[in-house]
């Protein structure tokens, strides 16, 4: 006659080296990011273009997605362990197809901004393994289009590229694998 402890030993047995196995893994937002950072500082990103509040807009959906998905908090300059800087290094609105009379069917608008993301002791802390950057600086571009027909607008595609191009900077922000 076999015990029933039988049956339930093994799968327990099983069970906990299965546990065991896997205690170094993290599970979570939090393994995506430097443990060794708390806050970031992130000044008025500057824009080379002529259209006004772009640096303004980018860099309020910047602070918003850092407080979103990462553990880092915004914090002002002097008590920040880090900073991400910003420019707007170029804006272009293009038509991609008209209609007949010439009027816009739909346009592109493109961002190209410049990033760097530096400690206290100005170390670069982006790290781009496919391309060595001279310096710490990483360009990071985004499009949008809008179909004025649909009612959407330039003010609408902004909207949008400077929501996608925030989730771009602070992906960046992420340890590489």
């Amino acid at each position: 006659m076999t015990s029933p402890l039988r049956y339930v030993g093994w799968p327990l047995v099983a069970l906990l080296l299965h546990l065991v196995g896997c205690a170094g893994y993290q599970v979570g937002t939090q393994t995506l990011y430097r443990p060794d950072i708390r806050t970031v500082h992130v000044p008025m990103i500057q824009s080379d273009s002529f259209r006004r509040n772009l640096g303004e807009q980018l860099t309020e959906a910047v602070c918003k997605q850092i407080e979103k998905v990462t553990p880092y908090k915004i914090v002002s300059s002097g008590k920040a362990d880090t900073i991400l800087n910003g420019r707007i290094l170029d804006l272009r609105k293009r038509v991609l197809a008209e209609d007949a009379l010439d009027q816009p069917r739909n346009v592109e608008v493109n961002y190209v901004v410049q990033v760097s993301w530096l400690d206290r002791q100005g170390q670069n802390l982006i790290r781009r393994a496919e391309i060595p950057l001279p310096d710490p600086m990483l360009q990071i571009g985004q499009e949008a289009n809008f179909v004025p027909e649909s009612g959407q607008s330039l003010a609408t595609a902004q909207q949008e590229l400077v929501r996608k191009m925030a989730q771009q900077i602070v992906a960046q922000m992420e340890m590489p694998w």
